[in-house]
């Protein structure tokens, strides 16, 4: 197991709802590009982010953005009005969003997901269509690259 697997199977043993999102989404649905992070999007709200931070505090995370790399250390009062997190763990890159560009909050993110049963654990993943929505949306040079082999995916489950 990867140590990105690892990190989303410790978010899944600690029933911290998310949906996978991003380039990890991707290579679940078969892209050949390669990350070093994973993307979720999950409920901001505190007792989710609270649970969350429960999940990954023995490994160590840091705010990454921040030029101090603060340790996470969140209340519930510090959870109100938070929209994203940007982690540094122990074992890699978690960034956390409330939202996903073109497709919306982590209920309309959730309604357009899939339960995959991988290998680190059964979890949601964006869903293939909503997946090429999201990347069009962001429309930065990666996501365009992974949007050739996203839509020749599609393209050939639809041949199927």
């Amino acid at each position: 197991m990867s140590k990105l697997e690892a990190l989303l199977h410790r978010l899944i043993e600690h029933d911290v709802e998310f949906v996978i999102i991003g380039a990890f989404a991707s290579t679940m649905h078969g892209v050949t590009l390669v990350t070093r992070d994973v993307d979720i999007c999950c409920p901001f709200t505190s007792s989710g982010l609270l649970k969350l931070q429960v999940a990954i505090a023995d490994l160590h995370p840091v705010h990454r953005l921040t030029p101090q790399r603060l340790p996470l250390q969140l209340t519930r009062e510090k959870c109100q009005g938070l929209k994203n997190l940007y982690l540094e763990t122990d074992l890699g890159v978690l960034d956390c969003l409330s939202e996903v560009l073109g497709l919306g909050n982590f209920a309309a993110v959730e309604k357009q997901s899939v339960v995959i049963d991988a290998d680190f654990g059964k979890c949601r993943v964006l869903g293939l269509d909503a997946l090429i929505k999201a990347k069009r949306a962001m429309n930065r040079p990666r996501d365009r690259e992974a949007l050739i082999q996203l839509e020749a995916i599609r393209g050939h489950q639809h041949r199927r």
